[in-house]
C-alpha cells in the first residue's frame, strides 16, 4: 500500500508548480537515498552546516551560504541578521530591537503573499517594515525616500511573479541602497536556477528554497556576503533556534546540489520543451479551449502550457475548469490565469508522461466532444 492509501490522502496530479499547500515538489532517487540514510545517523550540526556553506558557495559562487528550516525562516533571519550581526547581546534581544536599526524598506509591489504577508516575516524579527511607491509600481527615487531614513536596517527586493507593478532593474535597486551603506536581501524564493543571476544584481544575501526545484526537504538556502551569512547562522542562538535545519534537510540540500550539477542543462531543457510541445498538440485539438506554450515570466528555463477558455463553447469558464479538474480522482491541481482573463496555465516539469496522459484524458472528459 502507498502512502496515501495508508493514510487515506487524496492522490494529487500537480500541475500547479512547487506549490507549498501540495507538498512543495518531488525529491530524486539520490536525494531520497540521502535523506533516508541520515535518518539513521548521528551527526556534530557545526560541522554539518560548514560542509552546507561550502557546498553553496562552490554551487552558487557566493562568499557563503548556510541552510535554514524553510524560505520564510530565512526572509525573518535575514533582517535579524542585518540588525544584530553577530553581536550576541543583540542576538538574545530579539525580537526587542530597542538601539537597533530596525526599518526595513520595501517596495509596495513586493509585499507579496505566499502564504501569509511577507511582512509579517519581517516584523517576527522585530523588525518595521517601510513600503515605498504603490501598488502600481516605484521609482529610484521612491528608494531614495525610504532609505533616507535614520533607522534602516536593509532593502528588502523579492523576485517571484507575485511581485506587482513596475519598478526598476533590481541591480539598480542594489546600487541606490550601497551608496547609503544599506545591505539589500533577494528573495528568491523559486528562483533556484536564476540564484547567480540574483547574485550578480550585488545583493548582500540572497534567499531560495531548497524545496521548489532544486527538490531537496524543506529548507531555506541563504548565500552572499560571508559576514551576514555568519550572522544568519548565529540567530540559531536566539529567535533562530525555532527556525533551523534538521539534519536531514541538510544532506538532502547537499545531496540535490550534486544532483543539480550533475544535470546535463541542454538536455532537460529540451525535454521540458518536449513536454508542453505535446501538451499543447493534444490539448489544442479539444473543442472549446486553445492551447499556447508561455515563458515564465521571471526567466526561468521552461515553458509553462496555457489554456484559453471560451466558455460558450467550452460550457464552462476558466474558473470552473480548474474547479472541476481539482474535485475529480485523481484531484489536478493547475495554475489559475489573471482574474480577468479565460486562461489557466499547467506546469509540467515535475510530471511523468503517464499524469501527463490522464490530465489530457481529464480534460477530454469536461470539454465537449
Amino acid at each position: 500500500m502507498g502512502l496515501h492509501a495508508t493514510y487515506g490522502l487524496t492522490r494529487i496530479i500537480n500541475a500547479r508548480g512547487p506549490y507549498t499547500p501540495l507538498g512543495v515538489s518531488r525529491s530524486g532517487e539520490g536525494v531520497a537515498t540521502a535523506v533516508a540514510a541520515a535518518l539513521s545517523e548521528f551527526f556534530v550540526m557545526e560541522e554539518l552546516q560548514d560542509a552546507a556553506d561550502r557546498a553553496l558557495a562552490r554551487f552558487t559562487g557566493a562568499e557563503a551560504g548556510t541552510a535554514v528550516h524553510c524560505t520564510a525562516s530565512a526572509i525573518t533571519l535575514t533582517v535579524a541578521a542585518t540588525m544584530t550581526g553577530e553581536s550576541p547581546e543583540r542576538i538574545a534581544a530579539l525580537p526587542d530591537t530597542t538601539g537597533m536599526p530596525r526599518a526595513v524598506v520595501l517596495p509596495a509591489g513586493h509585499a507579496v503573499d505566499y502564504g501569509h504577508p511577507i511582512e509579517q516575516a519581517v516584523r517576527l524579527a522585530g523588525a518595521v517594515p517601510v513600503a515605498v511607491g504603490t501598488e502600481a509600481g516605484y521609482t529610484l527615487e521612491d528608494l531614495e525616500t525610504g532609505l533616507s531614513r535614520p533607522d534602516v536596517a536593509c532593502l528588502l527586493l523579492v523576485s517571484s511573479r507575485l511581485v506587482r507593478g513596475a519598478g526598476t532593474e533590481l541591480s539598480e535597486a542594489v546600487a541606490v541602497a550601497h551608496r547609503r551603506g544599506v545591505p539589500v536581501v533577494i528573495d528568491g524564493a523559486a528562483q533556484d536556477f536564476r540564484i547567480d543571476e540574483l547574485l550578480r544584481t550585488g545583493a548582500d544575501l540572497v534567499t531560495v528554497s531548497g524545496q521548489k526545484y532544486l527538490g531537496s526537504p524543506t529548507a531555506g538556502l541563504v548565500v552572499g556576503r560571508a559576514d551576514l551569512v555568519a550572522a544568519v547562522r548565529a540567530q540559531e542562538r536566539g529567535i533562530g533556534r525555532a527556525m533551523k535545519a534538521s539534519k536531514e534537510a541538510v544532506i538532502g540540500v547537499l545531496a540535490a546540489i550534486e544532483a543539480r550539477q550533475e544535470l546535463d542543462m541542454t538536455a532537460w531543457r529540451r525535454q521540458q520543451a518536449d513536454k508542453v510541445a505535446d501538451f499543447v498538440v493534444r490539448a489544442g485539438a479539444l473543442r472549446g479551449v486553445a492551447a499556447t506554450s508561455v515563458p515564465d515570466p521571471t526567466g526561468l528555463p521552461f515553458e509553462r502550457a496555457r489554456l484559453d477558455v471560451d466558455p460558450a463553447v467550452a460550457g464552462m469558464d476558466a474558473a470552473a475548469l480548474v474547479t472541476a479538474l481539482r474535485v475529480g480522482a485523481p484531484s489536478i491541481w493547475v495554475m489559475p490565469g489573471r482574474p480577468d482573463a479565460e486562461e489557466l496555465f499547467f506546469e509540467l516539469v515535475a510530471l511523468e508522461p503517464a499524469e501527463i496522459d490522464a490530465v489530457l484524458v481529464r480534460l477530454s472528459e469536461l470539454l465537449p466532444g
